[in-house]
């Protein structure tokens, strides 16, 4: 038989299952209705609102204003005519209802806040602890405070490792200033034993045949021993030592009151063993090795065109005064080479003699030496040290 045929027993199987969805539905609501029991009506709390906090004429007026759907300038216009139309005392209490609202928002962030700290915060949320140094160190206030006056203090004691490294700093920089002072007034000294002067010229002495090597116009002294190829300054007149030490700057000088070559007498011819490098001229060296010259070498002396050459036969160290070496000799022509000894200073005078072989001197003209009333009473020096330069500016 179909069940549908019989209404009874159709009736009493919907009737169950439209009671048990009624009962699923009353069982929801009652756990939802049970989550929301403890909130607050929202209309209740709107009226309580009202009722706690009444607005005042001002308070109303300008709510009011603010609903009327006016523009801002609207606004701050009405509300500026409402307030200069109010009597003293409502202006008065205008500006006490401000105050108190604004310490009322103020109130209300202070207590949001403290809230907001006193929340527990979650360990991921926590910042890295660091640890507190003052917790670990167990030296007193007293002691850190020694320390630290002891570290920058100038009057602190220093330990033995700091008082040698302060000597040798010290002691360091002082040997580079001594070192530096020495050498920009002493520097002729320490370099005059490594000049080799002329080196340009050749590696090898100078060879040269005085019957077929042409000759230079230009006046020089021709040492080939010691490969010296230098300009003769025969123009300087003045035997003034400061006139001398000005034409040394172009070469080595001729003295004028000495025969010139090609004459009957002595010539004689000076020039610089070792000078300042801090001075002027290019011929500071010229005779830095005329004390490698010995007995039988030769050298030459050119002018107008001429050669002359001279044999080596007498070498000597001499006091600066004396001032003989400046005058003729027992020879019909000779040549004296002179140079300050030791090089770089002025103690002393190396004096080189030779005689002349080349052309046969008995052709040499009568001398033109410059007679000068002034006798010399010292032979002409290297020039004045920078120390003597400064003693001399002092004496000034």
């Amino acid at each position: 038989m179909d069940p549908r045929d019989n209404p009874i027993t159709s009736d009493n199987q919907t009737e169950p299952q439209s009671s048990d969805g009624q009962l699923a539905a009353d069982v929801i609501r009652h756990k939802i209705d049970s989550l929301y029991d403890s909130e607050p009506n929202a209309a209740e709390e709107q009226q309580e609102v009202k009722l706690v906090t009444p607005r005042s004429k001002h308070q109303q007026f300008m709510y009011e204003l603010t609903n009327s759907g006016k523009s801002l300038a609207e606004i701050q216009t009405d509300w500026h005519n409402y307030y200069e139309n109010l009597p003293d005392n409502e202006k008065h209490e205008v500006w006490q209802e401000f105050y108190a609202n604004h310490a009322k928002a103020k109130e209300a962030v202070k207590t949001a806040s403290l809230k907001q700290t006193a929340e527990p915060v979650s360990v991921l949320e926590q910042p890295p602890s660091t640890p507190d140094t003052r917790r670990t160190d167990k030296r007193s206030v007293e002691s850190i405070k020694e320390q630290i006056l002891g570290t920058v203090n100038a009057r602190g004691k220093l330990s033995a490792k700091h008082h040698l490294q302060s000597l040798l700093f010290g002691l360091g920089v002082g040997t580079i200033v001594v070192l530096i002072f020495l050498f920009g007034f002493f520097n002729e000294r320490f370099i005059a034993p490594f000049i080799t002067p002329s080196r340009t010229v050749s590696n090898t002495p100078i060879i040269i045949d005085p019957n077929n090597t042409a000759v230079s116009n230009k006046p020089e002294v021709i040492i080939p021993k010691i490969n010296v190829e230098i300009p003769v300054i025969y123009e300087q007149k003045s035997v003034d030592e400061e006139s001398i030490q000005k034409a040394l700057e172009d070469g080595v000088v001729h003295y004028s009151t000495t025969s010139s070559p090609g004459e009957v007498g002595n010539t004689v011819i000076f020039g610089h063993s070792s000078n300042n490098i801090l001075n002027k001229g290019k011929y500071k060296f010229a005779f830095v090795l005329l004390h490698k010259l010995e007995i039988g070498d030769t050298f030459m002396l050119t002018k107008d065109g001429k050669r002359y050459v001279y044999k080596v036969y007498e070498k000597k160290v001499i006091p600066p005064t004396d001032v003989s070496v400046l005058g003729p000799t027992d020879k019909t022509a000779t040549a004296t080479l002179i140079t300050c000894d030791p090089p770089g200073t002025s103690i002393n005078r190396l004096v080189v003699i030779g005689e002349q072989i080349t052309p046969d001197p008995s052709t040499n003209t009568a001398s033109t030496a410059i007679h000068s009333n002034k006798t010399p009473t010292i032979v002409p020096s290297n020039a004045p040290s920078l120390w003597q330069r400064i003693l001399d500016w002092f004496r000034r």
